[in-house]
């Protein structure tokens, strides 16, 4: 696909984890000239916390797209050696950083955005987590032009992706990377035949994803079955959910609220375990209901499945986790 008056549209494209990277394959595949991909500088990850490139420069590089990696996308030097990649748009998908008004306007055509939600609803760092967590049964992607604004932009395309009942944000990251990907595609090729509307979002109707930290994955034991089930399926993964046992954190995984569940002792709270036997699984009280676990993470050990925790005498009926 081509701008009219001069071939292929340049692209500087600014992205950083593996979500970017199906956005990224899917303009080179349509035709578009990447002129640059921006990205997050190498970081150290792992047990022996070498530096590691990010999954969309480890991309570019493969395709041989120059890559820039800047600490922060400001200063002379950096705007100087963007306006020399005479970019004619940008796209940024999960790049990490706010780009201040100087960089957005370079462009001719401005800059874009692949925000993973129906915006005006989950504006911010972590929409994908959030849509479980909150319980939404559905969501997507939306194609916006970036304001300086946080994710408040016009919207120029939206596509709605269902959340299922057992999704996690793992399950849904994956899935809307590439419904984001076929959604810029089809925003770009409305936009190169001038056929694209701009939609003003509505304010009145914004909710927000704020970031996740270690604090925010605690499950809260006192919140009814499904909402607690909502909330480990939303950590899944990063930062993960997780609750104490005799004062040691431990993740859990994989939550179904159980329909009827006993209540189990006289006088068991919100988080007593209920049961803990390898042939019915691991299930814990809540503020309404119960939850069943499928797999677990003790600390130090790797996540498995639940029966082998409990093969290994993890945890009893009756114990409590806070």
């Amino acid at each position: 696909m081509s701008d009219s008056a001069s071939g292929p549209l340049r692209i500087v494209f600014w992205g950083t984890p593996d979500f970017a990277v199906p956005s990224l394959n899917a303009l080179v595949e349509e035709g578009f000239d990447v002129v640059a991909v921006v990205t997050q500088p190498d970081r150290p990850a792992g047990r022996g916390r070498s530096l590691r490139a990010s999954p969309v420069k480890e991309a570019a590089q493969e395709m041989g797209i120059p890559v820039l990696t800047p600490e922060a996308p400001k200063g002379e030097a950096f705007l100087a050696e963007l306006q020399g990649l005479e970019p004619d748009l940008s796209v940024v998908v999960a790049y990490g950083h706010i780009l201040r008004p100087e960089v957005l306007d370079l462009p001719r055509l401005g800059s874009l955005n692949v925000h993973a939600s129906l915006l005006p609803k989950l504006r911010g760092a972590a929409p994908i987590h959030w849509a479980v967590a909150r319980g939404h049964e559905k969501t997507g992607v939306t194609i916006m032009r970036m304001v300086q604004a946080m994710d408040a932009g016009p919207i120029l395309h939206q596509v709605e992706e269902p959340i299922g009942p057992d999704d996690t944000a793992t399950d849904l990251w994956a899935r809307l990377s590439e419904v984001g990907a076929s959604a810029l595609v089809e925003a770009l090729t409305l936009l190169s035949v001038d056929s694209v509307e701009e939609v003003e979002q509505d304010d009145e109707h914004a909710t927000y994803a704020p970031m996740l930290d270690r604090d925010t994955g605690r499950i809260d034991w006192s919140r009814p079955a499904d909402e607690v089930a909502w909330h480990v399926r939303g950590m899944d993964m990063v930062p993960g959910a997780w609750t104490t046992l005799d004062d040691d954190p431990i993740k859990l995984f994989r939550p179904e609220p159980v329909e009827g569940a006993a209540r189990g002792p006289r006088g068991a709270g919100p988080g007593t375990v209920l049961e803990a036997e390898p042939d019915t699984g691991l299930v814990v009280a809540t503020g309404k209901g119960a939850v069943r676990f499928g797999e677990v993470q003790p600390p130090g050990k790797r996540r498995m499945p639940t029966e082998d925790w409990l093969r290994g005498r993890g945890v009893s009926a009756g114990q409590r986790f806070a």
